[in-house]
């Protein structure tokens, strides 16, 4: 397939916002990652989860790390040109494979995606990170919305759990309580998309999405990739994804074995 075009200024616009779509970057492979979602649905894995929330509304299931046992899903990853479009957001001279992550809302589905940052769940850190999140039905309300600029704030935002809406680990000060973006007057970045758009983010960009109260489904597929400064670092508490028996320590690039490089300059 075709590599989308990467512009300086898509480039200058990820490193200084944290956040960019890329158009028609999937294109081509929608199908089988609808057949993926489909799979993933059918049988869900260890991680998979219904976020039911009382007083909600609708289904909203997400689930993650499956690419290794769903065949369209290693195939995408494999074929797209998504790991040669993050090095040249990231700088970066070769990607790594993190995870994995599909988020689906059915029609009349109330709960929103919480506002969260993705790195303080992950034991990686390093300014070399890129999430995709790739919707595979249009999307306008239920679209992806990000925080302009927040990967360069100075404390990460206390990580939380979705439905008890508590902290995932105990906060000794290093993190900040989760803002409200709109209360607080935030300048947030949000794209009506295609299936094949994504949109491109920092692990460290505050990110959420409203609910889906339209009349069709929302799937979404998310790919996390890091780059050449991407190091293992110890969390609090348990992370997520865990990995157990990974076996690497503080400072250490990622096990290439368990999360293997997908580009290479």
């Amino acid at each position: 397939m075709t590599r989308p075009l990467v512009t300086q200024e898509m480039i200058d616009s990820y490193q200084r916002d944290g956040v960019v779509v890329i158009r028609g970057l999937f294109d081509g492979y929608v199908d089988q990652l609808r057949a993926g979602v489909a799979a993933n649905m059918d049988a869900p894995g260890p991680y998979a989860s219904e976020n039911k929330k009382a007083g909600e509304t609708g289904r909203f299931f997400d689930d993650y790390c499956n690419w290794t046992r769903i065949e369209p899903f290693r195939q995408v990853i494999e074929a797209a040109p998504a790991a040669a479009v993050a090095a040249d957001l990231m700088g970066s001279d070769r990607v790594q494979m993190f995870h994995d992550h599909v988020l689906v809302k059915e029609p009349g589905t109330s709960m929103a995606t919480p506002w969260h940052q993705d790195g303080p769940y992950y034991f990686v850190q390093g300014q070399q990170t890129v999430s995709f999140w790739a919707p595979l039905d249009p999307v306008r309300e239920a679209t992806l919305r990000c925080v302009i600029g927040s990967h360069r704030w100075e404390k990460e935002v206390l990580p939380t759990r979705w439905v008890a809406q508590e902290g995932f680990f105990p906060d000794e000060g290093q993190y900040m309580p989760v803002p409200d973006p709109d209360a607080e007057g935030m300048e947030v970045a949000e794209f009506e998309m295609a299936p094949g758009d994504a949109v491109a983010f920092n692990f460290r960009t505050l990110h959420g999405a409203r609910g889906n109260t339209s009349a069709s489904r929302r799937r979404a597929f998310s790919l996390r990739l890091v780059g050449d400064d991407a190091r293992y670092v110890e969390r609090p508490g348990r992370t997520s994804p865990p990995f157990p028996g990974h076996g690497m320590q503080p400072g250490e690039h990622l096990r290439e074995d368990w999360f293997p490089i997908l580009y290479e300059r």
